[in-house]
């Protein structure tokens, strides 16, 4: 059967990963919102060249950049909640941590306590 310290320490393990997998997430979001971006700018400049092909078909371009932005802003949302959600599993890995610390502390001091016990009870069996 496991201790509580272990499975305290398991529990760590695990909220660590989640929270790796939450900033890994956001940062993709945020990458994905940057190049959405970069498109609707780049799109806008194709538009106003000289030489473009948007004074042809300026609806597809219109509609092209209403997409990126689109894109840009529902990414920025989701990189938004998996912020939130990084700053839950940091709060939860504190709250563990702080628990593993406790039992860890009180396992500690109870087998020094069990040493000490046995080393009066040894100095008295040779009394």
């Amino acid at each position: 059967m496991t201790t509580r310290k272990d499975r305290l320490k398991k529990l760590v393990k695990v909220q660590e990963q989640l929270k790796a997998l939450h900033e890994t997430r956001h940062a993709t979001f945020l990458s994905a919102a940057a190049a959405a971006e970069a498109e609707a700018r780049e799109l806008v400049e194709h538009f106003d060249a000289s030489d473009s092909l948007a004074g042809l078909f300026p609806d597809l371009y219109h509609r092209r950049i209403a997409n990126a932005v689109a894109r840009r802003e529902a990414n920025l949302e989701s990189a938004r909640q998996e912020a939130a959600l990084i700053a839950t599993a940091t709060a939860r890995i504190n709250m563990v941590e702080r628990a593993y610390k406790d039992v860890r502390r009180r396992d500690d001091r109870e087998r020094s306590d069990r040493e000490r016990l046995e080393l009066i009870a040894q100095k008295r069996g040779h009394e």
